[in-house]
């Protein structure tokens, strides 16, 4: 059996798949627009919830407030199709590079990052 430095090393340079799950089993997944480069959303995914996504080439993440996996669009129709997934150097977050079929977030914003943080204050960004 490897060693923890072993795994690490196979982990940060390898070609193995090897996410590496928080104590919850849950890794983050940033949702980038691949036409326009804009950061779309954040969420969750375990093992599941990968393996849906790439069993069907739309974005399913775990909900954390409902304990179970969800398709992104399930019910507005607002689903991601993936295009690609890069993984962080420690296979600990994902970046889905997706097409979106509308508004992502669940406001109707096209992304849920519609506002900044200026003088302690949120912002609407520009559109």
């Amino acid at each position: 059996m490897a060693d923890i430095s072993e795994l690490k090393t196979q982990r940060e340079t390898g070609s193995d798949f090897m996410p590496k799950f928080d104590d919850k089993g849950l890794l983050s997944a940033v949702v980038i627009d691949e036409a326009t480069k804009e950061v779309r959303m954040l969420a969750f995914m375990d093992q599941q919830a990968i393996d849906k996504t790439i069993e069907t080439g739309v974005a399913h993440f775990h909900s954390r407030s409902r304990g179970k996996l969800w398709m992104k669009g399930e019910s507005s129709g607002n689903i991601l199709k993936v295009n690609s997934i890069l993984v962080d150097c420690d296979q600990d977050a994902l970046v889905l590079m997706c097409e979106a079929a509308g508004p992502t977030c669940h406001t109707g914003a096209t992304s849920c990052f519609y506002r900044k943080l200026d003088g302690g204050k949120l912002h609407a960004l520009d559109t």
